[in-house]
């Protein structure tokens, strides 16, 4: 066995799988949403209709952007405190979502519920800020290495 035999993970393949994710995850929240309304007799609430979005468009569509544009941040090591973070928030708005529905639904409210779309707009920023610095942390280190090899080559031609 030799080690160029070895394949490594691309990081596209885990993009592409995350962005799967989102999409079954986006499906679930429509059909969650069907049954919901099917056993709730033909009640529906607009923050359970409306609930598939936050991971059809933050989820499949935010890292198919990230993978067409940023594939390049997900070898950092600090990339997974962002992809937990916005992945996070992601989870508290769709839940969040689901239970104002639910709330709607029975005729009451709970004051509760600033809590998840709060926190989770916290999370999902707190995720794209990250990701946002890695993307300028990566040109900044692009540009040193371009520096790196002229000088390096006028080294070698003196």
């Amino acid at each position: 066995m030799f080690i160029s035999g070895i394949k490594i993970k691309s990081n596209n393949n885990r993009i592409r799988k995350t962005i799967v994710v989102y999409l079954l995850l986006a499906l679930v929240a429509v059909a969650v949403n069907l049954i919901y309304g099917f056993f709730g007799h033909g009640v529906r609430a607009a923050a359970m209709t409306w609930m598939f979005l936050y991971p059809l468009l933050g989820g499949a569509l935010g890292y198919l952007l990230i993978g067409r544009y940023l594939a390049f941040i997900t070898r950092f090591v600090v990339y997974r405190i962002g992809y937990n973070s916005y992945n996070s928030g992601l989870a508290a708005l769709t839940v969040g979502s689901f239970l104002k529905g639910i709330l709607e639904i029975a005729g009451t409210n709970s004051p509760y519920l600033i809590i998840f779309f709060f926190l989770g707009w916290v999370a999902v920023g707190i995720g794209l800020m990250g990701f946002g610095f890695l993307a300028v942390t990566n040109q900044r280190l692009l540009k040193t290495e371009k520096r790196m090899k002229k000088t390096e080559e006028t080294v070698i031609r003196e």
